[in-house]
């Protein structure tokens, strides 16, 4: 048999074989060419039919094949980091070919967690808990090891809201009252523990509830709970939207107070936030604070998280229009070592551009 573009020719052998039953030998043999060449444009047809479905299907992964899917895991309905996740999310996938980012709610140490865990690739922290995950602290179980920093972004001001009819003036006050505060695996959650603990309360002397911020504020509204705990940007949208419909006030904190949480976790800091941030707040009031930064796989390749890195760097207006913190970000700012191994892409970039 020989095969050849387009055809295929048959060759018997020269020596004829006695055909069945005492047929001749020449009707035997054009019978016989017959069937197998029969046979064999069937064979043909179908190894061309498979053929064209395999190069089909190879077009199809090789379309794909160059898309990179990544989870981004953002923070808690109402807070600011939902709207920056999806404007991360925008100016990523416009700047990188193929990356398709999906986005879901989450929270600072949930968020570590994950990105260790291999649950998500892109993750929302708090400096201060993600060093406690670096080095093995509670509430974390064991020492994070597949989680890099690539920016530091803004200040968390840890803010705590009262009504103020409450008769709270202190923080010492909030014993035997109603709070509310995030769920579990928030960072503000946690920090509301390590400050009533600096006072000499736990949970056990309060009523607490665990909610989002937009469910505390409406248990605030309807005297549900007297006080409110969170750490996010100022001005918040969630104590603006509580303090135009109840009479709030902000407690401050006592040197003695930060002094105690540092001893806790060395990245705490004290901040102010100025009178007039929001309704009726004519006086200045120091709080509790710690940045925000964004963590991600140390998996993931360096070229995206460069490009990543980049972008950010270049449309910090951009971001700055979704959280005003943001705004006059440089590199070497989102270069600052908090105390967590830097992912080599963002290395690469804050070395070229000298911020590193």
């Amino acid at each position: 048999m020989q095969v050849s573009a387009g055809h295929v020719h048959i060759f018997t052998p020269d020596r004829q074989l006695d055909g069945p039953e005492g047929a001749p030998h020449n009707q035997t043999s054009r019978r016989t060419t017959r069937g197998v060449r029969i046979q064999l444009e069937e064979f043909m047809k179908r190894a061309f039919r498979t053929s064209a479905l395999t190069g089909a299907f190879a077009l199809a992964f090789a379309a794909t094949a160059g898309a990179q899917q990544v989870t981004m895991m953002t923070g808690p309905q109402g807070g600011v980091w939902v709207p920056l996740g999806g404007a991360l999310k925008g100016m990523w996938e416009k700047a990188i070919p193929g990356l398709q980012i999906t986005a879901s709610p989450g929270a600072g140490i949930a968020n570590v967690r994950g990105v260790d865990e291999d649950k998500a690739h892109i993750g929302f922290g708090n400096t201060i808990t993600t060093v406690d995950g670096v080095v093995g602290r509670p509430p974390f179980p064991r020492k994070l090891t597949k989680v890099c920093n690539i920016a530091s972004l803004y200040p968390q001001y840890f803010q705590v809201v009262v009504r103020a009819d409450a008769k709270i003036n202190t923080i010492a006050d909030l014993k035997g009252k109603s709070l509310v505060t995030q769920p579990k695996g928030n960072t503000a959650e946690l920090v509301t523990q390590e400050l009533l603990a600096a006072n000499g309360v736990s949970y056990s002397q309060l009523k607490v509830s665990y909610q989002s911020y937009t469910d505390a504020v409406d248990m605030v509204k309807d005297g549900h709970a007297q006080a409110f705990t969170l750490g996010t940007t100022i001005p918040s949208s969630a104590v603006m939207d509580l303090a135009s419909a109840r009479d709030v006030k902000l407690l401050p904190v006592t040197d003695a107070e930060v002094a105690a949480m540092r001893k806790t976790n060395r990245g705490y800091i004290k901040a102010t936030i100025p009178a007039n941030t929001y309704a009726k707040q004519d006086k200045p009031v120091d709080v509790i604070a710690y940045a925000t930064h964004i963590v991600v796989s140390c998996n993931l390749p360096e070229q995206t998280v460069y490009t990543m890195v980049k972008t950010m760097a270049s449309n910090i207006g951009d971001l700055a229009a979704v959280n005003k913190a943001i705004a006059g970000l440089t590199p070497k700012a989102m270069a600052e070592d908090v105390g967590v191994p830097f992912h080599p892409g963002a290395i690469k970039f804050y070395k070229e551009v000298k911020a590193m």
